[in-house]
């Protein structure tokens, strides 16, 4: 992994922030930091953000050699975790997410942050895979995706541990639109582009009043519920 797997550029009003630790984008503790990092910046030199992963590869999930290291290292991971994931879904400016591969767990609720989310046609998988493997979903997890998620797929996208494809990704609610891969990026730019010319405080404002309890609500549960799980 490189020892910065974020990078940030401008591109007129429009902050890149881009994913690339050369494997999976696993949310490592260097890659939610670079993320924390540039977000800030964003919001302070840009009017709204596109949030992009690598060719194949948007973002594995939090990254298991820390959550397999032991009961206190995945607490940890997981905390930091949502703290910089719960920035990114209250962040103050238009956040466009250009999916542009696989996405699971943890990668598909940094999917769930983007106000507009444009996914990489072919053979990709999207979704929590948690309970498939033997975790059980955090409280994170639940709270965004009842948010975000048709609420007719809930129970099958987080009990029963469905990924989907790019496809049936739009129709479940992770993504808006899937498109062909060379076609994914411009299609982002354009969107936060259009979205950076909105008015900066009431759409702050509003962003606040529609996610901030949901937001509060998984901070202030947090702690008590990755105890339950011993974590």
């Amino acid at each position: 992994m490189s020892e910065n797997p974020v990078s940030f550029e401008l591109s007129g009003d429009v902050a890149v922030v881009r994913m690339d630790d050369g494997k999976a984008n696993a949310l490592s503790p260097a890659m939610l930091d670079g993320l924390d990092e540039a977000f800030g910046r964003a919001t302070k030199e840009a009017k709204a953000t596109v949030l992009v992963g690598r060719e194949g590869r948007f973002s594995a999930g939090f990254d298991l050699r820390h959550m397999m290291a032991g009961p206190a290292e995945a607490r940890a991971l997981l905390t930091r975790g949502a703290d910089v994931l719960m920035k990114a879904y209250g962040h103050p400016q238009p956040l466009v997410a250009a999916c542009t591969g696989h996405a699971l767990a943890g990668g598909a609720l940094l999917v769930l942050t983007g106000d507009v989310r444009i996914g990489t046609l072919g053979e990709f998988k999207i979704g929590l895979n948690e309970v498939a493997i033997g975790m059980p979903l955090p409280i994170l997890a639940l709270e965004m995706t009842r948010d975000r998620l048709d609420p007719r797929k809930l129970t099958e996208a987080t009990l029963t541990a469905r990924q989907y494809t790019p496809v049936d990704a739009v129709a479940t609610g992770y993504l808006d639109e899937a498109l062909e891969p060379a076609k994914v990026l411009p299609a982002a730019m354009e969107r936060a582009a259009r979205l950076a010319q909105l008015s900066g405080t009431p759409f702050a404002a509003s962003k606040r009043g529609l996610r901030g309890r949901t937001i509060q609500h998984i901070r202030d549960t947090l702690d008590a519920n990755l105890a339950e799980f011993g974590a």
